[in-house]
Parts: C-alpha cells; sequence; structure tokens
C-alpha cells in the first residue's frame, strides 16, 4: 500500500477546500511526518526539531488571526486500519473559516519567515479538514 504524502496542497485540493458549503469554523487535522534530518537551512537539526520552530513562530500567528491550537501530541501507536503509521506527530488546528486558513497559510510573513522551517523540516503530511456536526 503506498501512502501519498505531501509538503504542499494542490490547486485542485485548495480549490475544493473554497467550494465547499461550510462557512463556520473549520479544524484542521494535521498528521505529520518529519525528514530525519533538516535541509541545509537547518543544518544539524532533526526534521522534527525544524518543524518545532516553525511552530512556535505560527501557532501565535494563528492565534493572533483568531485561530487556536487545540491539542498537539506524539503519534504513538496505530489501532484501526493501515497507513498512519507513518505519521510521528497529529495537531488540531482551529481556523475561524476555510477562507481566514487560506489567508493565514498563505500570508507573505509565513511564506518568507515561518513557512521555510517548516519545509526543511517536514517529510510530507495529511491535512484533514473537519467541520462540527455528525
Amino acid at each position: 500500500m503506498k501512502i501519498d504524502i505531501a509538503v504542499y496542497p494542490t490547486s485542485d485540493q485548495i480549490e475544493a477546500l473554497m467550494a465547499s458549503k461550510e462557512e463556520g469554523p473549520v479544524v484542521m487535522l494535521n498528521l505529520l511526518r518529519f525528514k530525519p534530518e533538516a535541509d541545509e537551512r537547518n543544518g544539524g537539526l532533526t526534521g522534527k526539531e525544524a518543524y518545532q520552530r516553525y511552530a512556535a513562530k505560527m501557532i501565535p500567528f494563528v492565534t493572533s488571526k483568531g485561530g487556536r491550537l487545540i491539542w498537539a501530541g506524539r503519534v504513538d501507536g496505530h489501532v484501526v486500519g493501515k497507513g498512519g503509521e507513518v505519521f510521528e506527530m497529529a495537531a488540531l488546528v482551529e481556523y475561524p473559516s476555510r477562507k481566514a486558513f487560506i489567508e493565514i497559510a498563505t500570508d507573505p510573513y509565513v511564506e518568507e519567515n515561518i513557512g521555510l522551517d517548516r519545509a526543511s523540516g517536514l517529510e510530507g503530511q495529511w491535512l484533514i479538514a473537519c467541520t462540527s456536526g455528525f
């Protein structure tokens, strides 16, 4: 079984996210896998350490835009299904809306300052948009 992880969404994925009729808050389920060693930019650090640099700056930025970190932690077991064992960390981040998520993720400050550490340490992820309700 091949698991497809990526560092960035495709344009089709962004279009599908924005096409949703959901207008309220969105919780992004982040399932993360790190590089064993970070890129040259963060030479000497593990991928996880480089990503932690990103998170330390990104969380306050998201908060300043009305979002919040709900929970983050290590993935230490895989109980049902197949494929998820590739992930090392999970996080739940709430954004005021899908539009706000896109605005935050594509903000020039993120792209020019914060996002470099993310790309340096992240091997890939699944990012799943979730909405309240059953």
